[in-house]
């Protein structure tokens, strides 16, 4: 096994030796049309050592771990930790970010959610806006208003609302180490 596969194999958990390429996980990722390759190239590319172009790509940052792939692979391979194993790895090593409105939204979720013990929407949205610079895009008026409308329908609390276990979320993140 080529060592970067090894190195991302113990990072994602994920046994890659058993992929034979099926490519059951590609059938069925709903975010496969904005990858440069698709789900089992991924694994094939990780396999051969393919560390360079991976880590630059953005199929490593498009990948919403929604699972599809895992539960359609007959070997339970699963690309989520995988693809999370690359994005650790290219932000580790400082890698520029093929999409950066990407990690701009993961990091402002986390954040809302290490402040108020759960994501609350109106302050990561802003946050996201602010950190993408999405406000200076054609089309982000509309956006905006779309989003006055869920505040007018209530949909979105103006104000983030108090939860139980707070204090362990807080906790589970300070013992994480997630830096932000």
């Amino acid at each position: 096994m080529h060592p970067f596969a090894k190195e991302i194999q113990e990072k994602s958990g994920q046994n890659l030796s058993r992929c034979y390429q099926c490519k059951k996980c590609t059938g069925g990722c709903p975010t496969v049309c904005w990858f440069e390759w698709p789900n089992h190239g991924v694994v094939r590319m990780v396999q051969k050592g393919m560390k360079e172009e991976l880590l630059g790509s953005k199929a490593i940052w498009m990948c919403v771990t929604c699972e599809t792939c895992g539960t359609r692979c007959p070997n339970g391979i699963y690309l989520s930790p995988i693809m999370d194993a690359l994005r650790c790895l290219a932000v580790e090593e400082g890698r520029p970010l093929p999409e950066p409105a990407v990690i701009a939204f993961h990091r402002a979720f986390v954040g809302s959610a290490r402040r108020f013990g759960r994501v609350h929407e109106a302050t990561m949205l802003a946050e996201f806006m602010w950190k993408s610079k999405m406000f200076l895009q054609k089309g982000f008026v509309g956006e905006a208003l779309g989003g006055a409308k869920l505040f007018a329908k209530g949909k979105i609390p103006l104000m983030p609302s108090s939860v139980k276990g707070k204090a362990q979320v807080a906790r589970i993140f300070d013992e994480s180490g997630l830096k932000l």
